[in-house]
């Protein structure tokens, strides 16, 4: 019988004095905190599984808080994702619920997060983000990413940019977003990453890639932070490794 495994790890890095990313796996949830080791979930395959990452605006007020509320609506509402628009109904609720919590508190104007993440059906996966937080296949020729950057076109010589074209949140006044939903299809054996950019942004995709093709589960979560601490660890880190399993 197959079944999916969530293996998640978050650490603020070695340069941020706290964590702003969050993260939701089913009805569990990480928000703003620090996991000394990977840990590893098992949920059975058919509900919806709802898996995302969420990393809130750095200098911006409140990124801890818009991410926090974003993995937890996601997590409320996470066993009805069973189609695409139904994930671009809830990333639309988690919008509108960062706006409206700014309007009542003046000291979380133009909070903002990133998210990306994964629905797991039966039999197909529903891939979503909005911002620049990524998911990736990972397959034995290395890692494909499947979600989409929103971010502007990057000059010559430049690998990465800490600049967003839209997030959940983030702006003075109300602004919608268009969230990237695909679909994708699932069998045993797949694996995703799920992760914010304090992972892709030290550590070049090929080299991630080279430590999943020999590392699996919570080995695997482990030597990926580690490669972003040895890169100097500039941001905070977050991610979840999404398998299915016979």
């Amino acid at each position: 019988m197959p079944y999916i495994t969530v293996t998640a790890l978050s650490h603020p890095g070695l340069l941020r004095d706290h964590n702003e990313d969050s993260l939701v796996a089913g009805p569990w949830t990480l928000c703003g905190t620090v996991t000394e080791n990977p840990q590893t979930l098992i949920f059975p395959l058919g509900t919806p599984l709802v898996v995302a990452v969420a990393d809130g605006i750095g200098g911006q007020p409140g990124g801890e808080v818009a991410s926090a509320l974003t993995v937890r609506q996601l997590a409320s509402c996470g066993p009805t994702l069973d189609s695409e628009q139904a994930v671009r109904d809830a990333l639309d609720l988690c919008n509108h619920t960062l706006y409206a919590a700014a309007d009542k508190d003046p000291e979380l104007l133009t909070m903002g997060t990133t998210v990306a993440g994964a629905v797991v059906l039966a039999d197909s996966l529903l891939v979503f983000n909005v911002g620049d937080s990524r998911v990736l296949d990972a397959t034995q020729d290395g890692l494909r990413q499947v979600s989409v950057d929103d971010s502007p076109p990057l000059p010559p010589g430049r690998r990465t940019t800490s600049l967003v074209t839209q997030a959940l949140g983030g702006a003075p006044q109300f602004s919608a977003i268009t969230p990237h939903v695909t679909t994708a299809s699932l069998t045993t054996g797949d694996r995703y990453l799920i992760c914010t950019d304090g992972l892709t942004d030290p550590v070049p995709e090929e080299a991630l890639g080279e430590l999943l093709r020999v590392h699996d589960n919570g080995r695997a979560a482990f030597e990926l932070w580690k490669s972003a601490i040895e890169a100097g660890g500039p941001d905070n880190i977050t991610l979840a490794l999404l398998g299915v399993t016979g």
